[in-house]
């Protein structure tokens, strides 16, 4: 049984004309227990309409979303449990922080779940571990954090729902470098210590390369591919077509093999790429 499934998955929007357009159309889907997907994509691809219908924020004009191997529409208490065991996380999560303090703005999910104080205090603690932050900052207004912090915050507030599947739109927009590393980091460690399902959306082909087990590749509402990190990115004049580009340094082994020098096909990490060049 997979985490999470996509049936047929259609979602049409009506304009004031009241024409219709298909965000989405036809997504067959299929994410395993554990797995990082990255889904990647121009704007206006489908991308985030698409994770919306994961924890039912949006519901299908057409098709079926089944989590845990359940229906997510059958009836209003499968609803509510979608949205527990999918966690979604928002582009710029930090402009939806509202509390006076960091703990009660990672609380706020865990206190609508109906917990005690005991589980939500461990659950706020443990997140904010989880995102890098020590527990001076729950006195701390979240205003008065940086930009990355106030990031890892709004993150630390979905993962103290304890998500089977956590879903992140574009995390490191708009941070340094810096910020984007710790993020990717977290993110990295969030998944390696629970083995819960991820599902990433992202603009930066290398953090993809880094982080995918899978990659999904949307275009137009549709899905124009779907395999592991080599199996997209060595399509590269695909998604030149469709306005993608490849991992930097995939680019420049490509320029490398142009220049006759012996070099592989299948790199698209920094770190394959260095291993590749003390080979030669």
């Amino acid at each position: 049984m997979h985490a999470i499934e996509t049936r047929n998955l259609t979602h049409r929007y009506r304009n004031s004309t009241k024409e219709t357009r298909a965000a989405v159309e036809g997504i067959n889907l299929q994410i395993a227990a554990g797995e990082l997907l990255c889904v990647i994509g121009h704007t206006g691809s489908g991308k985030s309409t698409l994770v919306q219908h994961l924890n039912a924020l949006l519901k299908p004009t057409d098709g079926t979303v089944l989590v845990d191997g359940k229906n997510i529409w059958e009836n209003k208490a499968a609803i509510r449990a979608a949205r527990f065991w999918v966690g979604l996380c928002f582009q710029y999560p930090e402009y939806q922080l509202f509390e006076e303090t960091v703990e009660k703005d990672i609380a706020f999910g865990p206190r609508n779940m109906g917990l005690n104080k005991e589980e939500i205090a461990r659950r706020v603690r443990a997140s904010l571990n989880f995102v890098g932050l020590d527990e001076s900052y729950l006195t701390k207004s979240p205003f008065d954090l940086s930009g990355g912090e106030k990031r890892r915050v709004a993150i630390a507030g979905v993962m103290a729902m304890e998500p089977q599947a956590l879903v992140l739109d574009e995390p490191t927009a708009g941070l340094d470098p810096r910020g984007k590393e710790q993020i990717l980091s977290m993110i990295s460690r969030y998944r390696e210590e629970t083995g819960r399902t991820v599902i990433l959306i992202s603009h930066n082909m290398e953090e993809v390369a880094r982080m995918a087990d899978r990659v999904l590749v949307m275009r137009h509402g549709k899905v124009a591919m779907h395999g592991t990190v080599g199996e997209v990115f060595t399509r590269a004049g695909e998604l030149a077509e469709m306005g993608l580009a490849v991992p930097p340094v995939t680019s420049m082994f490509a320029r490398l093999r142009a220049a006759g020098l012996p070099v592989r096909e299948d790199v698209f990490t920094v770190e394959q790429g260095v291993e590749v060049l003390r080979g030669l």
